[in-house]
Formats: structure tokens, C-alpha cells, sequence
């Protein structure tokens, strides 16, 4: 009888233990993950932050504590974008955080106006604040390290969607954009620009233009031909979009002759040529169009009076004032001031 009871009483002890071991087991390898979640942790994250943002998504906390102690993940977790999938364990998630396991991000570069606008546009999508990329983008010696200059700086943006670490560092952003923007100069797009006689550089400001007088993809190539003429003769683009960058008010409908008179290096009313460097991140049709300017003899353009988003064009200053004085009755007519 005394053996029989202590036969029971060692299988009840190694069920237990298989139940205790189990129960660890699950705590340390089962699924402590239950829904997909994008955890984001920021170098300005401190641990106690990184837990409270771990704890809605990772179950198993004494098991996590446990083992982040023993890797010391309070001192060690990296910064970055994590994915939490659904079935990872406290181990998986703690390693993860250890050893900086990122997974890229989509940044988006579409339109920017300033370096102002497309430093806070980065900072909505990276870790990296709005003045820390307003930095870089504006420091002359990562300018010169690209192979170009603080002025020139803005024209390396080619508008597309990349892939990067969430971390990444501005100037490193600055070294990759630097590298994609060679890779889009191919041999063709070069070929093409030579047909212009302008240089990269001239072909990025002069798509900026175009960028800001039509939003009408189709219409851009005849655009770019006007502003290739005035060029080739001598005249003055006079460009209402230099005259608003001048100003630095985007707000602006309608340029009035007050407007013109702005003393500036971007306002081609008053001076011949391109302005310095770009009004704006030129859009890639905006930038083809330019490398392949339509041939026409037409060396002027107002905006149409049905207010479509196109424009008339003209061969001769009293065709275009004609053009004028139709879009400014229309102004006129909706109280646009």
C-alpha cells in the first residue's frame, strides 16, 4: 500500500513539473504576439517608454522581464521599425530589439516647395526631426562631399518612393538620395539633355519652373519649349512662379506689377537666364518634359479664361496680351484679387 502511494504521489510531482515546465515553455517560446502591429521606438526612447509601448501588444510580461534582464535590453535595445508578427515569442521580440532587427519603411518624395517643407516632410516619415534634416540639407560640407553645393543641394530630390531604415540618419538619407539621383541620369536622359545645352543642374531649375506653371502633364513639354526659346534669344523668362519663390508667398493668385519689382535673384522679370537653383522639387514628368522640349515658335503663355488648368499660347507680345487681357476679366469677373 505504502509503495502504490508513493508511486501516485511521484506521478502527481511529475505532472506537475511537466505542467510547471510546460507553462514556462509557453511563456518563453509560445506565441506572446496575437495581432500584426508597427512598433516604432525613436533614439529619444528610454526603456521604461519602449515598455509602455510594447504592453497592449506583447503578453507574457513576466517572461519578457525575465529574459530582457538577462540580455540587459534596458541598455542595449536599438531604435528603430519593428515589426511585431503574429506567433513570436517573448524571445523573438527581445532579440529583435537587441540586435536592431529594423524592417525598411516607404519614405515618399513627391513635392516639396522649400528645404523647409521637405525637411518637415521627412521628419513626418523618419526618426530624424524636422531641424536635424534642415541641417543637413543646408550644410555645405555634405553638400561638397555629394559633389555639389549648399544652393544646388535641393536638386538631387528625385520625386519617387524609397525604401529606408527608419533610423536612418539625415545625412546618410542625403548620401543615398545622392546615389539615386545619378542612378535616374541615364545614358538617355543624358542624351536628351544635351539636345537642350543646359546642364543637369539647369535642367532640375528649369523643371521647377515648369512644375509650378501646370499641373497638366501633357501640356509640360510645349511649357518647357517656350522657356527653352526665351533662353536661346535672350529674354527674360519672366516666370511668375520666381517672382512668388522671390517672395517667398505661395499664397499668391494673381502677380500684380508690384509683385514684379521684387529685388531678388529669382525673379526673372528682372533678371536674364535660370534663377540660381530650383523654386521647388521638380516632378519627373516636369523634368522629361524639359529633355524633351516641344520645338514650336510659340515664346509666350497665359493661363486659359476657363480657368482648366491649361494655357493659350503665343507666337507674338500682342497675341499674348490678348491672352491676358481675356484671363484678367476673368479674374476680374470671380473676384480673384
Amino acid at each position: 500500500m505504502r509503495r502504490k502511494t508513493w508511486i501516485i504521489l511521484l506521478v502527481v510531482c511529475v505532472v506537475l513539473l511537466a505542467g510547471v515546465g510546460y507553462t514556462f515553455y509557453r511563456q518563453f517560446y509560445g506565441s506572446a504576439v496575437k495581432e500584426p502591429r508597427d512598433l516604432y521606438v525613436s533614439s529619444r526612447t528610454d526603456y521604461p517608454g519602449l515598455l509602455d509601448s510594447l504592453r497592449p501588444y506583447v503578453g507574457h510580461t513576466w517572461a519578457f522581464g525575465k529574459y530582457a534582464d538577462r540580455l540587459n535590453l534596458s541598455e542595449s535595445f536599438k531604435p528603430g521599425h519593428y515589426v511585431l508578427e503574429p506567433g513570436m515569442s517573448v524571445i523573438e521580440v527581445v532579440r529583435m530589439l537587441k540586435l536592431g532587427l529594423q524592417t525598411p519603411v516607404r519614405v515618399t518624395l513627391n513635392y516639396a516647395k522649400t528645404r523647409a517643407h521637405l525637411a518637415a516632410r521627412l521628419a513626418r516619415q523618419l526618426d530624424a526631426d524636422s531641424t536635424q534634416f534642415m541641417q543637413a540639407l543646408t550644410d555645405p560640407r555634405l553638400a561638397a562631399e555629394v559633389g555639389t553645393d549648399s544652393l544646388q543641394l535641393f536638386s538631387i530630390f528625385i520625386p519617387n518612393t524609397y525604401e529606408f531604415y527608419w533610423t536612418v540618419s539625415p545625412e546618410d538619407f542625403v548620401r543615398r538620395m545622392r546615389k539615386e539621383y545619378d542612378r535616374f541620369w541615364t545614358k538617355e536622359r543624358d542624351a536628351a539633355r544635351r539636345r537642350s545645352g543646359l546642364s543637369r543642374d539647369e535642367v532640375m531649375t528649369l523643371a521647377s519652373i515648369v512644375t509650378e506653371e501646370t499641373a497638366k502633364a501633357d501640356e509640360m513639354p510645349r511649357v518647357a519649349g517656350v522657356y527653352i526659346n526665351r533662353l536661346r534669344k535672350g529674354m527674360l523668362l519672366q516666370a511668375d512662379p520666381t517672382v512668388k519663390y522671390a517672395l517667398q508667398d505661395f499664397s499668391l493668385r494673381r502677380i500684380l506689377h508690384k509683385h514684379l519689382r521684387t529685388p531678388s535673384p529669382y525673379n526673372t522679370y528682372l533678371n536674364k537666364g535660370l534663377p540660381p537653383s530650383a523654386i521647388a522639387m521638380p516632378s519627373v514628368a516636369a523634368i522629361d518634359a524639359v529633355l524633351n522640349y516641344e520645338e514650336h515658335p510659340y515664346l509666350f503663355f497665359c493661363a486659359r479664361p476657363t480657368f482648366d488648368g491649361y494655357h493659350n499660347f503665343a507666337r507674338t507680345y500682342s497675341e499674348h496680351m490678348a491672352n491676358a487681357r481675356a484671363y484678367s476679366a476673368a479674374l476680374n469677373q470671380r473676384n480673384i484679387k
